[in-house]
């Protein structure tokens, strides 16, 4: 009965909004939006003095080697002064106890679109929320172990890098019995990669031995996102194995079951959409990594080196990279192998990569504007692809031109399904129709669908960038929901160009596809609905021009 008919696809649209309204629901409940504010403005972001209720550098999470003597340190849990750098691309602190990046903010990146001055806080400690770069000594002569981290000693708390300085160098002091150690922070403009070393001077009459460690700490807590409805970014951590050149794990999956991995080279970084940081230590050295959850409800991510010896008498260093910034394909292919792959794509990577290098040049070469950039690259995925989808539109514009005889003897042979097939079949072999020609190239298609939506996902230069008029932010959805509306109508108007099903039932779900993708991509990047609609219009010029020469007899 009809009633029926109505009454299941009436629930199939409750059901997809009641999603909707459920997704945007989670949404909130996993933003921190009060915490955040608390970040963002609490005591720690300001360089002053670190509360007790906010130290987490004391030492309890420090790896240990074998025969590792008692650190010495002065861990009696006073306040001290934080060191704020600034450079053209951080605002970062460091905090002595330990000389760890306690936070950092990017300041070319906007926490949200609407507050151009409140650049975006990657790293940050506070009594709320724990994402923090460690890294230190261990081992026979290692400053750093479960005992307490060493206070090094500074000669100011304020570094910025000035006009016409091309690095900034930041160095912390330690006067251990036996040797002089400088932690030294070398910041270069430009650039989110920072090079840690260690400069040793021993000045005792025995050999001094230590290995350099770097982790990340952090909390489960998400970051705050504006990606609307679709797929949910990876959180979690990634390192390059023997076995995978990247392997990931979310926080759940470090808890079940945590890695331990030694390999020459290699890199462990923590992973979010769109922003990474990653400890990165000597590529000719082997190196032992970790995943794990620590007992405090923390999770760490981090290396450690080989010990170094470094004779009596004589000087040393110890050193490593951090990187905290954006996933920029092509910086990140320069500093480690396959640390480009943070850029997360999918299995359909292989797809992914080109096109999104196809969209770099178009941009970076053409038009200057990543909107008309997507713009253009439709139209380049739709040129490589015009004889499939050409294929499958002239088979769509035969079964339309014989729809009247179709219909007729459908009406003819209603009470006898098998003549009503066998003379179908006969239509079809006369005509030479295939009735599965619109079908397979669609689905030849959708790997690169599917790549090229999993490309302008990652893609962060697409964060914040705007195309015209009301479009500010290509990476969030339309403000006032004219491009999904727009999105729609392109797909009502091609599918009045294609012949509509036989089934009357199958028809009815087909006329409310586009209402349910147009609710459906309300919530989508402006980003991906742009490609959409740019697809939807090249389509549907080619299917009219083709449905011409079809009813002219040219095909």
């Amino acid at each position: 009965m009809d009633w029926q008919r109505y009454t299941l696809l009436g629930g199939i649209l409750a059901v997809l909004l009641a999603l909707i309204f459920q997704w945007n629901a989670f949404q909130e409940l996993h933003t921190p939006e009060l915490d955040r504010e608390t970040i963002v403005h609490s005591d720690v972001q300001s360089g002053g003095l670190i509360p007790a209720e906010t130290d987490d550098n004391s030492g309890g999470d420090v790896p240990q080697l074998e025969s590792q003597a008692p650190a010495e340190t002065d861990n009696d849990g006073t306040e001290r002064k934080l060191v704020n750098v600034t450079t053209d691309v951080f605002d970062l602190l460091i905090d002595p106890r330990g000389g760890d990046i306690v936070k950092v903010a990017l300041r070319k990146f906007e926490e949200k679109l609407d507050t151009p001055d409140q650049p975006l806080i990657l790293l940050n400690q506070t009594r709320y929320h724990t994402y923090i770069a460690q890294s230190g000594l261990i081992g026979k002569n290692g400053t750093d172990n479960a005992a307490g981290r060493p206070l090094f000693n500074v000669s100011k708390t304020e570094y910025a890098l000035v006009e016409g300085q091309d690095q900034l160098v930041v160095d912390l002091t330690l006067q251990q019995q036996g040797a002089n150690i400088t932690k030294r922070y070398t910041f270069k403009r430009g650039d989110y990669l920072v090079q840690v070393a260690y400069l040793v001077d021993n000045t005792s009459a025995k050999p001094w031995s230590a290995a350099m460690f770097g982790q990340i700490k952090r909390d489960t807590s998400e970051p705050v996102t504006d990606t609307g409805f679709g797929m949910s970014p990876f959180l979690g951590a990634a390192l390059h194995t023997n076995e995978e050149n990247y392997f990931k794990q979310d926080f759940e999956e470090i808890a079940e079951k945590p890695t331990r991995e030694t390999i020459e080279g290699g890199w462990v970084a923590m992973v979010q959409h769109y922003f990474l940081s990653a400890w990165i230590p000597p590529q000719d050295e082997r190196n032992t990594f970790e995943l794990k959850e620590l007992s405090n409800g923390l999770f760490r991510m981090g290396f450690t080196a080989q010990p170094v010896q470094i004779a009596a008498a004589t000087q040393g260093e110890l050193s490593a990279s951090f990187y905290a910034g954006p996933k920029d394909v092509y910086r990140l292919e320069e500093i480690s192998p396959y640390l480009d792959l943070t850029v997360d794509y999918g299995w359909l990577w292989w797809i992914a990569k080109p096109l999104f290098r196809v969209l770099h040049f178009i941009q970076e070469h053409i038009v200057s504007n990543w909107g008309w950039a997507i713009i253009l690259l439709t139209v380049f995925i739709k040129t490589l692809l015009l004889p499939l989808s050409a294929a499958g539109t002239k088979s769509m514009a035969r079964m339309r031109k014989f729809a009247p005889q179709m219909k007729k003897l459908q009406e003819q042979y209603k009470d006898n399904r098998q003549k009503l097939a066998e003379e179908t079949m006969k239509l079809y072999r006369r005509e030479k129709i295939n009735p599965m020609g619109g079908c397979l190239p669609i689905l030849l298609q959708m790997p690169v669908f599917i790549a090229l939506y999993w490309m302008l996902t990652e893609t962060v230069e697409l964060r914040h960038a705007p195309w015209i008029f009301w479009i500010h932010d290509l990476s969030a959805k339309d403000p006032y929901f004219i491009l999904p509306v727009f999105m729609g109508l392109s797909m009502w108007f091609m599918q009045k160009l294609n012949p509509a099903p036989t089934d009357p039932t199958q028809a009815r779900i087909m006329q409310l596809m586009p209402v349910m993708m147009t609710v459906f991509f309300l919530w989508f990047p402006a980003g991906l609905v742009l490609y959409w609609i740019a697809n939807n219009l090249i389509t549907i010029g080619q299917t009219w021009y083709i449905n011409k020469q079809v009813d002219a007899g040219k095909y």
